[in-house]
């Protein structure tokens, strides 16, 4: 049974970046898509960014504020999203999801069948 783990969150200052990181456990990533989601509080869980399973195709949403890349490292089965510059407004909590891959990638949570805890992302000053 496939598990993902998101690791690396906490308190970063606006302006600054955080390196996350999406572990694999009980199967291997090497054929799965992966989206980044977050959940502000009072807010609708939203796409932030995915990659495809051979990681030759990335999507990211541009909402503004920060600037949030996705890269993965399939023989060590983790996926690494990034947050750079982030704001206040960045403040949420971040999940990965995974689905067997497709040609595009997709930030739709819907389309997803397995999902982390997620891990809480806070940026103060």
């Amino acid at each position: 049974q496939l598990q993902l783990v998101e690791s690396g969150g906490g308190l970063v200052r606006p302006g600054g970046s955080l390196r996350l990181s999406c572990a694999a456990s009980g199967s291997t990533l090497d054929y799965l898509d992966i989206g980044w989601f977050r959940q502000a509080p009072g807010k609708e869980r939203e796409g932030v960014s995915c990659i495809v399973s051979r990681g030759s195709t990335m999507v990211s949403v541009d909402f503004g504020n920060g600037r949030f890349t996705i890269s993965r490292d399939n023989a060590n089965n983790t996926v690494y999203p990034r947050i750079e510059s982030p704001s206040p407004k960045n403040t949420a909590v971040y999940y990965c999801a995974g689905r067997p891959t497709k040609i595009l990638c997709a930030l739709e949570s819907e389309r997803y069948n397995y999902w982390g805890k997620g891990n809480q992302v806070t940026v103060s000053s």
